[in-house]
């Protein structure tokens, strides 16, 4: 049985498992953003090729059975069993779809914050040049952001967009059940963000109050699934939405005449999101990893219990080294508790920092002034203290020699 003790010797239980990514001889901490993918994967990325060789034309049948696979694991991370859940390639186009089903035309506002990520940072900031207003709120103080978005509704809005777990910072906003109160009862829509949740930070639907809201999200950092494997998970009320931007597949079961110029018709639940034809070898690969996960019994509590060891090491490693807090520095406002999968050190030579230390065999990433340090459950502590140490030899090096830019 897989164990957190487990997992922290050198080499890390799971390593076996994720032989083509080499996860035991690298230093691989970009879990938040592209995780390994277990050997299992190419099995499911040959399945996807011989059924097509073998079916052609008639592999949809099997194809469409991944997909429901993928839609099951998702309701099993968001705690939704009964979950209407729309699938996409990424979660642009899934979030596009849902604010093409929202009433803009009358209530042209929406909310949301400073912290989202580009997928609706960049698509927001364009509706606004096209004349929809949005409020962008600043995501500091975390602790009041869920009741400042709710105090930010007017009878103008139509939709709050705010992240679960903040992708520059990791911090997790609190107050979401209250938000979704509060939107529930203006009749404005609430889209989650969860991509930086699920497989970081348990999420239940049900117990945290969300019943009534769209989540987003995707497997491609946490949950292994890579490209392809995003999710919209769409609230009872909007069973009969009509998305203006669909693809065919959200007729499926409804195709009308191609002489019938009525209404455009819409299959019946999620469905109704479809969009159109798209390559499903990413379904295939999603569906062993998901079976691998339930395996190895890597469940959302085993995974939290995970993250916040590697991530309260990483914190403590960072704070041993008195690193000068003029080159970098960390939130140590909360307890790592209030933060998801990596640790975010703030520094303004953060893409610097990122590139010296893959020079040096340790792989980072940086947004903005952040540079996150995402660890995964197949590193072992001794990968995390190489790393830490690395950094260390890197930023005591720039402050001896005054070499900071």
């Amino acid at each position: 049985m897989i164990t957190v003790d487990r997992l922290r010797a050198d080499p890390n239980a799971l390593a076996e498992h994720y032989s083509r990514f080499r996860v035991a001889e690298r230093t691989l901490l970009t879990g938040h953003s592209h995780q390994a993918w277990p050997d299992v994967a190419l099995r499911g990325q040959i399945e996807a090729f011989e059924d097509a060789a073998r079916a052609v034309d008639a592999k949809w049948e099997l194809a469409l059975a991944r997909a429901d696979e993928v839609r099951a694991a998702f309701r099993g991370w968001l705690g939704d069993p009964g979950a209407e859940i729309a699938l996409g390639a990424n979660t642009h186009e899934l979030v596009v779809r849902f604010l093409s089903s929202i009433d803009l035309p009358h209530r042209p506002r929406l909310v949301t914050t400073g912290g989202e990520f580009h997928s609706i940072r960049r698509q927001l900031g364009r509706l606004a040049e096209e004349g929809v207003e949005v409020a962008w709120l600043d995501p500091e103080p975390v602790e009041t952001l869920a009741a400042r978005l709710g105090e930010a509704i007017d009878g103008r809005t139509a939709a709050v967009l705010v992240s679960a777990v903040l992708f520059e910072t990791s911090r997790i906003v609190p107050g979401l059940t209250d938000l979704a109160a509060v939107c529930s009862w203006r009749g404005v829509e609430l889209l989650v963000d969860a991509y930086h949740a699920l497989g970081a930070v348990p999420m239940s639907v049900p117990e945290d109050g969300l019943d009534s809201a769209w989540v987003v999200g995707g497997g491609y950092k946490y949950l292994q699934l890579g490209e392809g494997n995003c999710f919209l998970r769409l609230p009872p009320h909007a069973l009969g939405a009509r998305p203006v931007i669909t693809g065919w597949y959200a007729e499926f079961g409804e195709l009308a005449d191609e002489k019938d110029h009525g209404p455009v018709p819409y299959a019946a639940g999620a469905a109704r999101f479809a969009g159109a034809t798209y390559d499903p070898t990413c379904h295939y690969r999603a569906s062993h990893v998901a079976r691998f996960f339930t395996d190895h019994r890597l469940d959302p509590a085993l995974l939290r219990r995970i993250s916040l060891h590697q991530n309260e090491l990483l914190a403590r490693l960072f704070d041993d080294l008195d690193a000068p807090t003029e080159l970098v520095d960390r939130d140590r406002d909360a307890p790592r508790s209030a933060f998801g999968g990596f640790l975010a050190l703030r520094s303004p030579q953060a893409a610097r920092l990122c590139r010296e230390l893959a020079t040096r065999g340790v792989s980072t990433d940086n947004r903005g002034d952040y540079l996150r340090l995402g660890p995964a459950p197949y590193l072992s502590d001794y990968q995390l203290e190489t790393a830490i140490a690395t950094l260390g030899d890197i930023v005591h090096s720039w402050d001896h020699s005054h070499g900071a830019e």
